[in-house]
């Protein structure tokens, strides 16, 4: 592991330390490192650090064990495949800000697992209104315009 440390200050004013191999596994915080941009603080004015800190937990595990999931043995992509579903369960709310997050920080592996997981939450769903329900979502379609859009997608619901 690298020996240099970055400094990141998140929007609720708490400082990380972070080694600097497990940063830049965050695009974004790369680019700022490779441009010299690092040398202070970084501010990361959207990001809580109780978010970060899920952030800074997923790319240390990606670190630590070896990075690549594709490359890795069939022993190691289970045991990530677990602590990957364990690290998913949390409420919410907690995964869309951390959807945001990994999307602003482009770690690629963690918004793409934290995409995954709400497809996949929707996915569990049997209806439209228990998504409605799942994710507070209001339904806006009169029952007229809700029937017109099931007959003008018909192949959609068979």
């Amino acid at each position: 592991m690298s020996k240099k440390m970055i400094v990141v200050k998140t929007s609720d004013d708490k400082t990380f330390e972070i080694d600097e191999s497990i940063a830049i596994q965050s695009e974004t915080i790369a680019h700022l490192v490779e441009d010299d941009c690092a040398a202070n603080v970084i501010p990361l004015s959207n990001v809580t650090s109780e978010i970060f800190s899920k952030v800074i937990a997923y790319c240390g595990k990606r670190v630590a064990g070896g990075g690549d999931p594709d490359t890795s043995s069939d022993e190691a992509k289970e045991d990530l495949k677990k602590w990957d579903a364990e690290f998913m369960e949390m409420d919410q709310s907690m995964i869309f800000d951390l959807i945001l997050a990994s999307n602003y920080l482009n770690v690629k592996g963690l918004l793409d697992l934290a995409c995954q997981t709400v497809a996949d939450m929707i996915a569990a769903c049997k209806s439209a209104d228990e998504i409605r329900a799942k994710f507070d979502i209001e339904n806006d379609f009169t029952p007229e315009e809700e029937e017109e859009v099931r007959r003008e997608n018909q192949w959609a619901f068979e």
